[in-house]
């Protein structure tokens, strides 16, 4: 397991209109900097948060390259002040695209505030995995002033039950929704249905893709579990000209990483690999 030097920092942002509403998260730079850093915005996916399995390594590894890392858990992760177990179970059950959006947009207006010494504001790269990746395709078509987009097992539709799964959803006014890993069982009420009802057009996920300027590169495992794999073909297509690739042959969801993370695997390293080429390509943190 990599442990280079790197200083991390926590930050905790509430909600001006919701106490309820807080953003957890942490900024791992590189040690020593001589002068204000690129940065990567990494959000997490659904039932994800931000010391999930790869990304304490992720944070590590980019501050060694140069990169400050900035990590949340946002507001309706249901993810509390441990910053591992869900207990806030009401949040999470009430969580939309429209809010982790905002979570974003506030994380970035921190930084370009200067609230993190050490960040080049002007130097933004946006990662995202699994439902983070595409939240943050529909965060660069609006913002539009990254320098790159990279997205890892992202999910081509925020729509993502069938008819009938949504008709019970709509009649019970919840869906049951299960952790695997803890066990817990969650019931997400309509908040996210009728967010996506009301927001279909700005959760067009390929549609906002098309819309982005920066260079964006999309990574996707032939054999997850999770997201269909034809996922990387729709999007990077959907970006065109401005888009790189990576397949990973017989790779799942989470690249062979599971939660905590004992040890690598050569599918996340096959990912750091070109994750880390692409930035430095995109954000010049190298010489």
């Amino acid at each position: 397991m990599d442990a280079p030097q790197h200083n991390s920092t926590s930050f905790e942002l509430i909600h001006p209109d919701d106490s309820t509403r807080v953003i957890r998260g942490r900024v791992d730079a590189p040690a020593n900097a001589e002068k204000p850093c690129p940065h990567v915005i990494v959000v997490h996916g659904f039932k994800g948060f931000m010391n999930w399995g790869f990304f304490p390594a992720l944070g590590a590894r980019l501050a060694e390259a140069g990169y400050a890392g900035v990590f949340f858990n946002t507001s309706s992760s249901g993810v509390g002040e441990d910053l591992e177990s869900f207990t806030e179970v009401e949040a999470f059950e009430r969580s939309t695209y429209s809010k982790d959006l905002e979570d974003i947009e506030r994380v970035r207006a921190e930084v370009r505030a200067g609230a993190f010494e050490g960040l080049d504001p002007e130097r933004a790269a946006i990662l995202g995995h699994s439902r983070g990746g595409g939240e943050v395709l529909i965060h660069a078509a609006e913002a539009g002033d990254l320098k790159a987009v990279v997205t890892w097992a992202a999910i081509p539709s925020a729509r993502r039950f069938d008819e009938e799964t949504i008709e019970r959803w709509r009649e019970t006014g919840v869906l049951e929704i299960a952790n695997a890993r803890t066990g817990q069982v969650f019931k997400i009420k309509l908040d996210g249905l009728h967010d996506y009802e009301a927001n279909a057009e700005r959760f067009d996920i390929p549609a906002a893709t098309g819309r982005i300027t920066a260079p964006a590169l999309f990574v996707h495992g032939t054999a997850d579990e999770a997201v269909e794999f034809e996922s990387l073909e729709l999007l990077s297509g959907a970006r065109g000209e401005g888009a790189e690739t990576l397949r990973l042959e017989g790779a799942g969801h989470t690249f062979g990483i599971k939660h905590p993370m004992e040890e690598s695997h050569p599918h996340f390293e096959e990912v750091w690999s070109r994750t880390r080429a692409f930035l430095d390509q995109h954000l010049k943190a190298t010489p």
